[in-house]
């Protein structure tokens, strides 16, 4: 590995990327119980309020894209601090935002430097694991990370029986503040002879030379759908369980952390049925599960929030059981540009989750239905071109060491 763990365990490392790899959902997650309160504070419309999410995921997937062949050509750290302290400088003006407006435009801010820590987490993992290794440590990073939404809505409900909404964002500049000064004693993971040669401008194009990689380029579309039904339900759960069904800010944050923790669990599940079953088996489970709870949702998930709550949860875990596998499966196609390949990969995830959630941003009496059919629809689109992609030739397998 480039680099000593000088100052750091290969344990604490991964607590340490967990962190850093946990902005989106802490971004989100804490003021998603007051967004039905803001639209009556800013007086404004439920859709320009979703705009602080949907603008975030957006403009974050833009800058991972550029934070990552950044990484490749500067090196890890410089990047990521660089990213950290925009991030804890716009959190600050979040918090004091006086209009909708400026929220949104230090939103979009906020999302740019944080897209620094996405970018660089997961090409730390690819320049340090190897193989099986990698598939193992992805599935413990995202298990660490996933237990932000569970922690998250809590938190954010409780704030706001005592603050308002802006405690979230001075939550979240202490939050990034602690990642800045955990990120200084990480080591730096990228020889320099695996750094690209070219100018700042020409790395950025590097992105284009990764999706020109057959086998990176068809995974990469397949697994980035199943990102919309996931983060559009995430977008809409506030407005289906506290206006839909008339739940209180505090009770939906229950609801929310039990998703959560399907998701959480997901990704410790991958690990062991891979070693049993293999990660395409996996995947396609994933894909057909999708389908089936997506046709459910559309049937019977308005009769009751905890109908909805047993449906969306085991598809939530499906979808992020397989993450560690088709991560890994990603990566293993590239053999340079790490940085700008873990960009794609993480951008491609928030864009079609942005997506999810601009289609899912409808009257509450319809968003149940809109994310029942998005399941059924990326379940039978994605699942069948997996099923037409995975033993093509293109396509490298993860060895098993």
């Amino acid at each position: 590995m480039p680099g000593s763990q000088k100052f750091l365990t290969d344990k604490t490392m991964r607590y340490v990327l967990a962190l850093t790899s946990a902005f989106p959902p802490l971004s989100t997650d804490l003021y998603l119980p007051a967004l039905p309160g803001m639209v009556a504070e800013f007086n404004t419309t439920q859709a320009h309020v979703n705009l602080t999410l949907s603008l975030f995921f957006i403009c974050f997937a833009a800058a991972i894209l550029f934070w990552g062949p950044m990484s490749d050509k500067y090196g890890r750290k410089p990047v990521l601090s660089a990213g950290l302290v925009i991030y804890i400088l716009s959190s600050l003006c979040c918090a004091m935002a006086t209009d909708i407006g400026l929220l949104i435009a230090f939103r979009v801010c906020q999302a740019f430097g944080g897209g620094a820590a996405t970018a660089v987490s997961t090409a730390v993992v690819k320049d340090h694991y190897k193989g099986k290794q990698r598939e193992v440590t992805l599935a413990v990073i995202m298990t660490m990370v996933i237990a932000a939404p569970v922690v998250a809505p809590l938190l954010g409900a409780f704030l706001l029986k005592f603050y308002s909404w802006r405690a979230a964002f001075w939550v979240l500049t202490a939050i990034g503040t602690l990642a800045l000064v955990l990120s200084w004693l990480l080591p730096e993971t990228l020889d320099e002879d695996q750094r690209y040669t070219g100018s700042a401008l020409a790395s950025v194009g590097r992105l284009a030379v990764v999706l020109r990689n057959p086998g990176f380029s068809s995974l990469f579309l397949i697994f980035s759908l199943l990102a919309m039904p996931m983060l559009g339900f995430i977008a809409a759960s506030s407005y289906i369980y506290i206006q839909g069904f008339g739940l209180s800010e505090q009770v939906f944050s229950f609801f929310f952390s039990f998703n959560a923790l399907c998701a959480m669990a997901g990704p410790m599940f991958c690990i062991r049925i891979t070693r049993r079953f293999g990660s395409d088996a996996l995947i396609t489970a994933c894909y057909a599960f999708l389908a089936l709870t997506g046709l459910l949702v559309m049937m019977i998930g308005g009769l009751s929030p905890y109908i909805l709550a047993l449906l969306v949860g085991p598809a939530t875990f499906f979808i992020l059981a397989c993450r560690p596998a088709s991560a890994s499966l990603m990566l293993e196609q590239q053999d340079r540009d790490t940085g700008s390949a873990s960009a794609l990969i993480n951008s491609g995830n928030m864009i079609m989750g942005s997506l999810g959630m601009f289609i899912l941003s409808t009257d509450v009496e319809l968003l149940i239905p809109a994310l029942g059919m998005m399941q059924v629809a990326v379940g039978i689109i994605g699942g069948g071109l997996w099923l037409m992609v995975r033993r093509q030739k293109f396509v490298r397998q993860v060895p098993e060491t």
